[in-house]
This record gives C-alpha cells, sequence and structure tokens, in this order.
C-alpha cells in the first residue's frame, strides 16, 4: 500500500521555498513581525487590518493559511501575544490555525498546552462566539471545525478539562420536561448520585459560577436549536453552500459526541428527546438532497450512533436477543396506551404481533386513523416531546409527530444485519462511489461520511463495524487505482465506423477476453435467494506477453480475485469535453459493467489438467484457461435485469484485470470482521475495556494470575549481570543459592511468612513493607545434563541485557499486557526473542504466537528463535515468506508446514535407526525399529526395564562403595554410546559426576522416545493436509506469521480449533489496528470459559515515533485515521509502557540526531570502549570524510530541482546523480558495497536512482565498472527500510519547491537512524531550516549552523582504516590523525564538482586495473 504523499489535492496549492522566503505577502509581515531576531511589539489592529482582514477577504484561502502556518504564526506570533484582552480576531485566528495544523497532521495541541489558563479563556471565547448567530457562518463553520478537532483530543489534558462541562449530567436540564428527566433518573439509578452532586456544586457557587454552570449545560442545546433552524429555514443572507458545509459539519460533531463512551453518555439521551433525527429528515434541505447526497449518508451516520444497540450508561453491548427485547418493550408500552386511551381505533394494535408491528408500514396503516389532536396526545402519553421552543423556526405538525413514533417503533436492523447485508465484493457502481472520497476529490473543506477511529469505542462491535467500513472504502479505492492504471495504459479508444472498442496499449496486469461461458449454477442454499456457486470458464491468450507475465498469469493460485470488465472505448472528443475531475472511473475509461471473481484453477489449454500442482506451476505454451466463481449476488441480479428485458452484461465483457497478491487479500479479510461481528466478545475479559479505550488503562497489566516465581534460565549472563539490570531492587538468595552463583535463576518477589503486628508507628511499617517489597528471591539450580553429543549441550544467551530490557523481558513474560517501546537500535527484537524463550521454558503446556507486520522483519525474529535452546520441533513459520528464513532445520528443512511436516518423517527414520542401534545394545531380535508403534513397544518391554534395574542397582549401593567404575559396569546403555565424541566415563571421573553422565544418556534415550511418540500421529495421518493440520494444532508451540497472514487465514486456523496463551506483536506501531485485532481473535472462546478466550499475555513492541501505518487513501488517513495502531492508541489513553533505553546501533553521534525525541536514550557504552575489535570504527572518523554525518546541500542541477513526471512521482535528479556519485566515490576507497544504502522518501526517486546506478556503476558490462562498483546492498525508500540498518547510509531528501510529508517527525526518524558508522543527507536547505517541526533534527544535523553544507572529503584515507579519531556528540572534528599530522580536506562545490572529482579517481582507477591485467597476461 504505496502512496506516501500527505498533500491536499494538487501539488501546487502548496506554498514553494520560494513564496515562505519573500515572494508571498505574509511571508513579508512575518519577518517584519515574528521573523525577526528580536519580534515587533504586538499590534491588535495591525493583526485585524494587515491578516485578519486580508484572509477574510480571500474567504481564507486554504493556500494562504497554510503559508502563515508554515511560517509559525500561531508558535510565534498568535499564542505567545493571546491573553484574556486578545480581540475575537485573534481568537478566530487561533482557532483557524488549529484546525490548518490538524488537517496537515501535525501536532496542533502542544502549542496551547503550555498556558492552560489562556487555553481556558481561548476555549470559552470560541463556545461563545460559536453559539452567536451574529457571527458570520463561514467564521462559525471555522469554529465549529475547532470544536470537532477538540472532542477528538481527549487525551489533551487541557481539552479535556474544558470539554467534560459540556457534556455532564447537567445538559439533561433541557430535556422537554420534568417528569422525562426523572423517568431518567429512575431507570439509571446510578445517575441520581450524580444529578445531585451537580446540583450542590451548582448551589455552592458564586454568581459568576452559576452563570457559567448555566452556560455550559446549555451550550450544546443551544447549538441544536441554531443547527435546526438553519436546516429548516436558513437565512437568506447566508450562502447556501456554507449552510450545506454548516450542516455536514455539525452532524459530524454530533457523531463524534454520539461514538464516545465519555460524551455520548448523557448527551445521546438528549438528542434522543429532541427528537434530532427527525427533525434532520424531514427538513426541507434534506428532502431536496440526493439519495447519494452526502448530507443524507451524514444523516444515516448518525442514525447508526444515536440508535446504536448499547446501554448508553454502562457502555455495554446489548445483544441482538437484548435488542429484539428492547423493542419489544417499546412495543408494549405503544399497545398499552393504545388499548387503554384508543381502544376505538388502535384496538388492532394493540392485539398485533411484534413481529407485525414492528414494520413501517403497518405502523402506518394504524396511525393514519387518528386525527392530529390525538396524534399529539398519543405522544404526550408515550413521554414525547411534542412541541419545540419558541426559538425554533418550525413546529412538530402530524407528520413531524407521525414521523417521530415510526422511527421509534419501527424494528431497526442491528449492525451484525449491517455487515451481513453490505458487499464485500466491489461492482462499478461501488468503485464510483469510493472514488468520491479520494484526494483529488477531497480537499479537507467538508466532512466525509464516514466513521472514525478515535481514542475510545462503544463496544467491541463498534469497532468492527468502523474498521469494515473503513477498510473497506480502502481496499475498493486501491482497486480503483490499480484499474485506472490497467486502463490508462491499455488505451481504450472507439473504432470507426464499427463501433468497437479497441486497445492501443498494453498492461501486465489485464488481458484482452470473448465472453466468459458459464459452466454451472449451484441451486441456492437453504434460505437464501442467490445461486450458491456461479462457475464460469476464460480462455487467455498468453503468447503476446513476456514470459515472466505469463507465468503470473499461469501462477494465478486459487481464491486469488480477478475482475470482469466490460468497457467501451470513450471518443477522444467526449474526453475533453469535461474535466477528468469531474468524471468518475466509469466515465473517463467507458466501463459498463465491473464484476468480481474468485479464481477455482488454472488449467492447460484444453482444460484437461490443472497448471498448479501444489507450490509447483507447469507452462501453458501460451494458451490456458482459467475457471473462477463469480459473484453470486450480482449475477442474481444481472440474470434478473435480463429477464426484464435489459442486454446480458456478460455478453459485453471484454477485460479481465488481475491485482499483486499481496495487495489483494481485501475478501477474506472482510468476511473475517463480517463472521467476528457475530461473536459474542472476542477479546479475552481483561483486555476489553482497556481496548476499547475506558476505566483504569493499567488494568491489564500485571493481572492477578502472575506466576509467584519465574525462571529466566539464560535470560542474565552472570551474577553482576543479574544486579546491575534491578539496581532498585535488593537481592535475597534462597534455597542453596548464595550471592555471585552461577545462573540460570528463579525470581520471587519476597514474601514475608510471618508478618509483625501493626505498630502504632505507620512510618516504621510503611518503611517495612517497602522494604519486602522491594526484595527479590533468588535461587538457582544445575542445568540437567542432557546426554553427550554436541547437540544435546543447550544454546545459551550471550547479550547482556540492559536494566530497561530485562524490565521489558520480566513484564512480557508475566500475564497481562505489555507495551514496549523501541527507539531506533534498542533491541527490540532481541527483547521479543527472550520474551518467547521464557514463556516456551516457563510454560511448557503453553503455545505462543507470533506476528509482525512484514516478512523481512518476521524473519529477522525467527531467525534468533531457531539459535535460542527450543526445540526445533515446536517451531512453526506460515505464510508464503517463510522462505526467506535463512537458518534451516536439521536436514535442511524449511519452517513452514510442508518442511516441518517432512522434518518430523525424516526425523521418524533417523530416530527409528536409533532404536535399532539400541536393539543392538541389548541384542534384542526383532523388527523394532520398523514404526514408531513397534519403537513404543521396545522402550516399555527393554528400555525402561533396564532403566530401572540400573536405578535399584544405584540405590542399594553404599555411597563410599559408589564408584565410576561401577557405575559403567551397571549401565545398560555402554554399547549404544560407543560413538559419542568421548568416553562418556574415565577411572578418574568422581562417582557424582559419573552418575551425571549417566543420567544425561537415559535423558537423551528418553527423548527420542518421547519425539518418537510426538511423531506416531503424523505416521498414522494419511494426507498432508491432515498432517499439517495436526502440527499447526497440537505439536508447534510458537508459531509464527505476518498480520496479513492471519487476516487471511483467520476463519480456517479459528476452525481448526488452534489455541494459544501468548502474543507477541513486533512492529506493532506499524500495524494497522485491525490487524492488530485479528491476531487476537484466531481461537475460539475456550470450554471452560465460555465467554472469554485462553489468551493470558500480549506483549506490543513498537515504536509510535517512527512510521505508521501506510495508506493508499490519503483522506482515511486524514480524516477518518484510519492510520490509528492500537499501540499508538494504548499510548494516548497513558497505558503503562516500558521503553527500552539504550542503544547498540550507531555512533553517538548520529544517535544524537533523533535521541531528542525520546524521554531517555543512551548509547551503549560498549561500543566505544577501546579493545573490542568488531568496534574499533566506531572510534574513528570515516576514511575519506571529514565528518560521520553531514547535511549536504544540492542545488539545482541543469537547472531543476524536483520533478514530478507523473503523479505521485517525485524526482531528483541533481540528487540522485549526487547520491551515486557518493557512492562510487566510497567504493573507489575501498568501501564494501554490501554495507552502503542509498534511501530516498519516494519510489520515483529511488528507481531515478536506480536508473543512474545502473548507468554509472553497471554499464553496458565493459570497461569493468561493475566490478569496480557494481550494486550497493540496497536502494530503496525510507518507509520500506524501516527495521533495516547498514554501515553507511546516503540519504535523499528530493523535495525543493516545498517540504511535503517529510515535515512528520516521525518520518524523518526513521531516515536518520538507520545508518550506523556515517549518514549522509542530500537535501535543499531552504525548505527543511524553515520546517519548525524538524528545527530540532535541522539545529543538530547542522551543528547550529557551524557545519559546512558542502561534502567535505579527506583525501589520503582508504577504507577501513581512518586515524582520526571520532567527532563525539557536539561536532568538533580533528583534522589532525594519531601522529599529530595535518589532514587535508576539499569541499564539493557543487553536482558538477563531486561528478567529476569521481570521474577522475574512476578513470585512474580503470587505467590502473587494465594495465594490471596486462602485466598479468589477462588481455
Amino acid at each position: 500500500m504505496a502512496s506516501k504523499r500527505n498533500d491536499y489535492r494538487f501539488e501546487d496549492s502548496r506554498p514553494t521555498v520560494q513564496e515562505l522566503r519573500g515572494d508571498h505577502p505574509l511571508a513579508q509581515l512575518a519577518k517584519r513581525w515574528w521573523l525577526r531576531e528580536r519580534p515587533a511589539t504586538f499590534n491588535p489592529s495591525s493583526l485585524k487590518k494587515e491578516v485578519y482582514d486580508v484572509l477574510e477577504r480571500e474567504n481564507f484561502g486554504y493556500k494562504s493559511l497554510l503559508v502563515l502556518e508554515n511560517l509559525q504564526f500561531l508558535e510565534k506570533y498568535l499564542w505567545p501575544n493571546f491573553s484574556d484582552e486578545a480581540s475575537d480576531f485573534h481568537t478566530i485566528l487561533v482557532a483557524i490555525m488549529i484546525n490548518v495544523k490538524r488537517r496537515e497532521d501535525v501536532p496542533a495541541w502542544d502549542h496551547l498546552s503550555n498556558s492552560p489558563e489562556n487555553f481556558s479563556t481561548l476555549f470559552r471565547r470560541i463556545l461563545t462566539m460559536a453559539v452567536d448567530t451574529v457571527t458570520p457562518l463561514p467564521i462559525r463553520i471555522h469554529l465549529l471545525s475547532f470544536m470537532v478537532a477538540a472532542f477528538q483530543s481527549l487525551d489533551s489534558g487541557v481539552v479535556r478539562k474544558e470539554i467534560a462541562p459540556l457534556v455532564s449530567i447537567g445538559v439533561w436540564h433541557n430535556l422537554s420536561s420534568p417528569n422525562v428527566k426523572d423517568g431518567l433518573l429512575e431507570k439509571y439509578p446510578q445517575t441520581k448520585k450524580v444529578w445531585r452532586a451537580a446540583g450542590k456544586r451548582y448551589d455552592a457557587a458564586d454568581e459568576d459560577g452559576k452563570a457559567r454552570l448555566r452556560f455550559d449545560r446549555s451550550w450544546l442545546y443551544q447549538m441544536v436549536i441554531t443547527f435546526l433552524n438553519m436546516l429548516w429555514n436558513p437565512s437568506p443572507d447566508d450562502n447556501f453552500k456554507d449552510v450545506r458545509i454548516y450542516c455536514e459539519r455539525f452532524i459530524e460533531f454530533l457523531c463524534d459526541l454520539a461514538s464516545q463512551l465519555p460524551t455520548r453518555r448523557y448527551i445521546n439521551l438528549l438528542l434522543k428527546d429532541m427528537q434530532l433525527l427527525t427533525a434532520i429528515k424531514l427538513s426541507p434541505i434534506f428532502l431536496e438532497a440526493e439519495v447519494d447526497d452526502p448530507l443524507r449518508e451524514h444523516y444515516r451516520l448518525l442514525d447508526h450512533f444515536i440508535n446504536f444497540a448499547i446501554d448508553d450508561l454502562s457502555g455495554t453491548q446489548l445483544s441482538p436477543d437484548e435488542v429484539r427485547s428492547v423493542h419489544n418493550g417499546v412495543l408494549a408500552k405503544l399497545q398499552r396506551v393504545a388499548f387503554k386511551h384508543f381502544k376505538e381505533k388502535l384496538t388492532l394494535l394493540a392485539m398485533a404481533n411484534y413481529g407485525i408491528l414492528g414494520t413501517r408500514e403497518e405502523l402506518t396503516s394504524h396511525f393514519v386513523e387518528l386525527n392530529d389532536e390525538e396524534i399529539v396526545e398519543l405522544c404526550q402519553l408515550l413521554g414525547l416531546r411534542t412541541t419545540y421552543p419558541k426559538s425554533v423556526h418550525f413546529t412538530m405538525d402530524r407528520s413531524f409527530l407521525t414521523e417521530m413514533l415510526l422511527s421509534i417503533h419501527e424494528r431497526r436492523r442491528t449492525f451484525q444485519e449491517e455487515l451481513e447485508s453490505t458487499p464485500v465484493l466491489p461492482n462499478e457502481k461501488s468503485l464510483d462511489d469510493v472514488a468520491r472520497f479520494s484526494e483529488t476529490k477531497y480537499d479537507g473543506t467538508r466532512p466525509l461520511p464516514l466513521p472514525k477511529l478515535n481514542l475510545q469505542y462503544l463496544t467491541v462491535g463498534d469497532f468492527l463495524w468502523r474498521s469494515f467500513t473503513l477498510y473497506r472504502h480502502e481496499s475498493y479505492f486501491g482497486i480503483q487505482r490499480n484499474i485506472e492504471d490497467a486502463l490508462q495504459r491499455l488505451k481504450p479508444k472507439i473504432k470507426y465506423p464499427s463501433m468497437e472498442t479497441t486497445f492501443h496499449g498494453y498492461s501486465k496486469m489485464a488481458l484482452i477476453i470473448s465472453r466468459p461461458s458459464v459452466l454451472e449454477v449451484l441451486p441456492p442454499r437453504v434460505g437464501e435467494e442467490a445461486p450458491a456457486s456461479v462457475r464460469v470458464e476464460i480462455s487467455l491468450d498468453l503468447t503476446r506477453v513476456s514470459p515472466e507475465t505469463r507465468g503470473d498469469w499461469e501462477g494465478l493460485r486459487p481464491d486469488d480475485i480477478v475482475f470482469l470488465l466490460a468497457v467501451k472505448g470513450i471518443d477522444e472528443g467526449d474526453k475533453a469535453s469535461g474535466s477528468s475531475d469531474s468524471l468518475n472511473l466509469s466515465e473517463q475509461y467507458g466501463i459498463k459493467c465491473l464484476r468480481t471473481a474468485s479464481v477455482v484453477q488454472v488449467l492447460d489449454r484444453d482444460g484437461s489438467k490443472p497448471l498448479r500442482m501444489g507450490d509447483q506451476v507447469r507452462r501453458s505454451g501460451g494458451m490456458c484457461r482459467v475457471h473462477v466463481n463469480l459473484d453470486a449476488d450480482m449475477y442474481k441480479a444481472d440474470m434478473d435485469a435480463v429477464k426484464e428485458g435489459k442486454p446480458d452484461i456478460y455478453e459485453s465483457v471484454n477485460l479481465i484485470v488481475r491485482r499483486k497478491g499481496r495487495e489483494n487479500n481485501f475478501k477474506p479479510i472482510l468476511e473475517s470482521i463480517q463472521e467476528l461481528s457475530r461473536s459474542d466478545l472476542p477479546l479475552p475479559e481483561w483486555l476489553n475495556e482497556v481496548f476499547l479505550g475506558f476505566g483504569d488503562p493499567a488494568s491489564a497489566t500485571n493481572l492477578p494470575n502472575c506466576p509467584k516465581s519465574i525462571d529466566f534460565r539464560d535470560t542474565f549472563v552472570d551474577w553482576e549481570h543479574l544486579s546491575s539490570s534491578l539496581p532498585d531492587k535488593t537481592l535475597v538468595p534462597v534455597g542453596g543459592a548464595s550471592e555471585g552463583c552461577k545462573p540460570p535463576y528463579i525470581i520471587a518477589p519476597k514474601t514475608d511468612p510471618t508478618p509483625i503486628p501493626r505498630s502504632k508507628k505507620r512510618r516504621r511499617d510503611a518503611a517495612e513493607n517497602e522494604a519486602i517489597s522491594n526484595s527479590l528471591e533468588i535461587s538457582t539450580y544445575k542445568l540437567p545434563n542432557m546426554g553427550p553429543y554436541p547437540q544435546d549441550v543447550p544454546r545459551c544467551n550471550q547479550l547482556r541485557y540492559t536494566p530497561s530490557q530485562i524490565s521489558a523481558i520480566t513484564s512480557g513474560t508475566k500475564t497481562g499486557l505489555t507495551v514496549v517501546v523501541g527507539p531506533p537500535g534498542t533491541g527490540k527484537t532481541d527483547v521479543a526473542t527472550q520474551i518467547i524463550s521464557n514463556i516456551y521454558h516457563n510454560f511448557p503446556q503453553e503455545r505462543t504466537l507470533l506476528v509482525a507486520h512484514s516478512n523481512q522483519a518476521l524473519n529477522q525474529l525467527f531467525e534468533k528463535i531457531t539459535r535460542l535452546d527450543i526445540d526445533e520441533r515446536h517451531l512453526l513459520r506460515l505464510g508464503h515468506g517463510e522462505e526467506g528464513v535463512t537458518t534451516t532445520a536439521v536436514g535442511g528443512a524449511s519452517w513452514g508446514k510442508k518442511g516441518r511436516v517432512e522434518s518430523f518423517m525424516d526425523n521418524r527414520q533417523r530416530f527409528l535407526a536409533e532404536v535399532d542401534r539400541l536393539a543392538a545394545n541389548f541384542g534384542a531380535p526383532g523388527a523394532h525399529g520398523d514404526s514408531c508403534e513397534t519403537a513404543g513397544y521396545f522402550n516399555q518391554v527393554y528400555v525402561l526395564p533396564a532403566w530401572e534395574k540400573f536405578e535399584a542397582f544405584i540405590q542399594d549401593q553404599e555411597s563410599e562403595t559408589l564408584s565410576a567404575k561401577s557405575i559403567q559396569d551397571a549401565y545398560p546403555f555402554n554399547g549404544y554410546f560407543s560413538n559419542a565424541p568421548k568416553p562418556m566415563f574415565t577411572e578418574s571421573m568422581a562417582a557424582e559426576e559419573a552418575l551425571d553422565i549417566a543420567q544425561g544418556g537415559y535423558r537423551h534415550i528418553k527423548k527420542i522416545f518421547d519425539e518418537l511418540e510426538d511423531i506416531r500421529p503424523f505416521e498414522l495421518l494419511k494426507t498432508q493436509r491432515d498432517r499439517q493440520n495436526y502440527l499447526l494444532v497440537k505439536e508447534a508451540r510458537i508459531v509464527a506469521m505476518t498480520s496479513t497472514h492471519a487476516a487471511i487465514k483467520r476463519r480456517e486456523i479459528s476452525r481448526l480449533g488452534f489455541t494459544y496463551s501468548s502474543l507477541v506483536l513486533e512492529e506493532s506501531a506499524q500495524i494497522t489496528e485491525l490487524e492488530t485485532f485479528i491476531p487476537l481473535c484466531l481461537q475460539s472462546p475456550s470450554s471452560s470459559q465460555s465467554s472469554s478466550t485462553p489468551l493470558q499475555r500480549i506483549v506490543l513492541l513498537g515504536d509510535h515515533l517512527q512510521n505508521t501505518p501506510i495508506l493508499q487513501n490519503i483522506p482515511l488517513r486524514l480524516f477518518s485515521n484510519l492510520s490509528q495502531s492500537l499501540f499508538t492508541r494504548l499510548i494516548r489513553i497513558s497505558a503503562p509502557t516500558i521503553t527500552l533505553q539504550t542503544q547498540a546501533r550507531c555512533r553517538p553521534e548520529i544517535a544524537n540526531l533523533f535521541s531528542w525525541r525520546y524521554e531517555k536514550l543512551d548509547t551503549l557504552p560498549l561500543l566505544l570502549s577501546p579493545g573490542i575489535p568488531q568496534f574499533q570504527q566506531f572510534r574513528h572518523q570515516n576514511p575519506g570524510f571529514k565528518y560521520t554525518y553531514q547535511f549536504i546541500d544540492v542545488p539545482d542541477y541543469k537547472d531543476q530541482g524536483e520533478s514530478q513526471p507523473q503523479d505521485h512521482f517525485i524526482q531528483n535528479l541533481g540528487e540522485a546523480e549526487y547520491a551515486v556519485a557518493l557512492y562510487m566515490y566510497m567504493r573507489l576507497l575501498g568501501y564494501p558495497r554490501q554495507r552502503i544504502t542509498i534511501l530516498a522518501p519516494y519510489a520515483g526517486q529511488r528507481e531515478l536512482i536506480r536508473e543512474v546506478v545502473e548507468r554509472r556503476c553497471i554499464g553496458t558490462g565493459r570497461g569493468g565498472l561493475s566490478e569496480v562498483f557494481g550494486w550497493p546492498r540496497s536502494v530503496t525508500t525510507v518507509d520500506r527500510y524501516q527495521g533495516e540498518q547498514n554501515d553507511y547510509v546516503i540519504l535523499s531528501l528530493t523535495r525543493t519547491k516545498h517540504i511535503g510529508y517529510l515535515r512528520d517527525m516521525r518520518r524523518m526518524t526513521v531516515a536518520l537512524s538507520r545508518a550506523r558508522l556515517g549518514l549522509y543527507v542530500l537535501g535543499r536547505k531552504d525548505v527543511f531550516e524553515s520546517c519548525f517541526e524538524l528545527q530540532e533534527a535541522w539545529r543538530r544535523l547542522t551543528c547550529d549552523g557551524t557545519r559546512t553544507e558542502k561534502l567535505a572529503l579527506v583525501t589520503g584515507e582508504m577504507w577501513p582504516e581512518s586515524k582520526r579519531p571520532a567527532e563525539g556528540v557536539e561536532g568538533d572534528v580533528e583534522m589532525t590523525d594519531a601522529e599529530g599530522d595535518n589532514v587535508q580536506a576539499v569541499e564539493m562545490e557543487s553536482v558538477e564538482h563531486i561528478g567529476r572529482y569521481v570521474y577522475e579517481m574512476t578513470a585512474t582507477r580503470l587505467k590502473s586495473a587494465s594495465e594490471m591485467r596486462v602485466g598479468n597476461g589477462r588481455l
């Protein structure tokens, strides 16, 4: 998912560097007022005249606002000069600038939180102006947007403090009558105490305080009244477009209130009492809107949240049965009132069945019997509002009251039913609908009618509904982009005069086809209308495509999604008649229909044999047939249309489009969400409230069932490591352990078995309790001897974990939720590995699920696990990325299901051969090694009795007479162990040691039979599929997969009965909430706890200060917050976290570039310790460079900076040439190419750099260029390289006009933290030094401007040795070597300069190489 742009609509709408530097009038103003060494005296009248009035004349144009935002208008001028005496214009400008920052996805509230009193003043002023109808409507829209932003930021303390009174129980003063209020207090008894407390607070306040409380509890009510008046009777002085925008924005605001429990709790009951939904639905603006108008869609969203099936006070989700029961109760009340007061007219209603009465048609037929007065009376008897206050400009007439009664009493679909009925597969209309929310159609001025992901959710079901809606839009947007790209390349046109569609281009993702042939249509399942399956055959002609593309089509897998299109070429004249932005996808390319299908199989030319057999794919010879299952629901609708006389759309299908596999997983993910929505509680009970954002964020940490002691095995290297890792704890050796003893250590909190009677001295009691709580009991044991062979020796960890890492490991081993924040280079992967190892050894009956975002990160973690003391038969790697694991199991088998089963069967042969050797040891005749079953009998008959006899002999011997010789003589397995690397027993050996070795030998033998017992089911199961399923469900104890694989296979894995007790999620900050949620739900509730799953611990590792999840649809990220990760949200709600505090990746001076982002981040002292060979380079400068890191200002090259040859494809030829020249320079100095990486933030720049590398460093294969230079280890984007590192990184920032999304410091943190020894950043100084968010990073990168911005090279040095010492964090560089001799430096003035410099070095190098080859006789 690859769109990386954070820019709205068009690139040219962003302020350029030239504008910010002085071309723009506002930039000139900034230089006069606040961007100067001593800011000018604040002048309110000048603020209005020169800023506010100018902005107002251009209707607060977004580009001008962006100019001000980039010029730090808020931070350096507006807010520092804000006070109680600030003007309304000043207040409005602050609100508008906050809105701009929110739209730009940069921190907004941090700037205001440093002055809580001023913020309170600002907030109250905004509340007053927002509710005042005298305030111009465009300004009220901006103020309302500010309030929307505020209510989405409840994690900010200053914001939360101001918002709380607005949504308190005091709003119930605005209910339609005291009887309604009393009824609510009776219905919810817990509110009575809150109501009394609010009353006492009001009575105790002075007059100003009372006025403030009255304003707070009436503010929202007055806002709703104003909104209703605007809907029904807008002012003729207001622009109608502004009216529409205000209405849409206000409904968005109400949706935000109703979708979070803290704001919903009292407000939702008020909105229901005001009959808001009915008032909106019957308003003239609503009735005039079209069916798919955004206003109607906003209304549907508000209807969903207001009527969501939840207890408004407690937040408990109602089950479908409870929803039905509540609705029946509402109908029962209506029937009682009807029977008692309107018996003559409503008798049939009173006697009607609930199922029939719940329909709108049935209710309407009864209410029509009543006259106007009776309708009013009925509403009053039901406790419903029948009038609005005089300030409302319309009346509640009969039609209004009737619609109100209908909406209250009709049966509504639950969100589960909504999800079930929502199509998963797209068609041409759904893709066109999604296109309305793309970045080219959405400019941020109006809200999207879509739900948002925020701090809290009403229920798990609410989260699933929102995620389904948003993920469906994101998936459809990606599909729309892929189809658009294919059609752009195919270039469909009309052929005259036949009017046939011809394609004048080529796309490897699409093929021209003829009409699909329907093979079979299965009858509908019971209770359904659509066919169970519709299978069709499509003939593919692959003779004209490349072998690579042909292989991709032939390799289509079962269940892959393809798209069948009927395309009618558009005449170029028709296209030119309208703007492409105003046309949807179907109109631009003539798409008459789009149908989705899933692949069944790919067959050969004759359709007789499948091309795919497992993972092997045969070649088709150019012609093949594809069997697919059509979307059955759409097929039925299409056939119904044919029956009505409409044309058969399948007759016109002429194109098939496929997508890349990793992008085409939307169908199983959406189906998984639908299935999860039907389950009662897919989350463990201890996690539920924290996941929803309620209650105590620490309640899921350190659960009551935490183990009393933990065996840390190889976590600690020695006692000194143990004591230094727990500096605030007192270590108390127990159970034979002593201070200084060797690991393994078992650690338990110290408990006092004889509590001291409580004394009167509380301080002394507190000190004694604290001493006990800070004490840990340390015990140890000896690891058992496991046998005489090298493979029997347990593998141990050699890393000396830091104290913060130990805290994370300890917490992760316990039960509950652990959130580990891992800054760059702090060893998150090592921590995760050790946590998994500790869980494996402490809880042998439990299973651990390991999930990561990318195959690369998962494989790195999995490889480290395979190096630990974990039995390889318990390891399993699922998914197609398992071939990327570089380590292999015994026998060379892979770690996937197939490889693991093969490994079990190979081990079977190996162990049975060992059984035969044991039989020879005993001289036992027979085929004991024929099968696992016969081996088990052999163990029972021969091995166990022999060992019991040996144990009896040892027990009968006196300790004085027992010797190594006697043990050896009695040992029953001497013959078997004759092939041990060295003799098991020696004459000089002590009896105790000999006995230990003998027991180790038996453990080796016992393990053979234990493993054969585990292998026995694989021997009995005959099919590969059954064996693989058994492996997953019964044998594997550590199962690894990507989050994508978990989402795709959730249903299959869950139905197999797979269970796990621990979940470890690596890269958690890069995984969306949905991708994090699904791995939590890969198992069904346990049988012993039917309402919960057996999940006991969750470990999330990530870094919220680095990249967030990447989305294609930018509006979904900025408006709906779809890129939010659970990891980041937990940090926002203040869940307990453990931050790793020591980095061991890079030089301290490079770490200094990003360490300021974290509260505490030090460098491991070991990196700079003398005498450690692998760290020597950290103590010296990089050969040939004056600095270990440097920003290089790259000017225009050939009079050009950045360019954009196509949308989202940003390039900079000058920086590309510079980066490659720098790479070539390093290679000429001897730097290994595998230790150099070139990064760029944009895919366009990455491709351009690759082209330049190909041309400059590879050439045509002649001249030795490839031998001298070759390819660097990686040329990729910053986003793709998160989690990776290399010794030397060349970073091309690309932008020269404006900074784009690089102002996001999270992305820059990734970019600046990839290098270990050398970082060289290419960019445009003017662009980056003026960005407020990057100022601290810029200051450190340029050493406060003291470091030259021209690449400084040093002559006379070759890699790997440089005698110059490293510069240190402060950036001071000594230009002398260790002997005190001066070192010469040269600065590169431009791209051309470094090009010539490297060219001359290259020519010399190639000439020397040529002469050397001649001298060696090679020419």
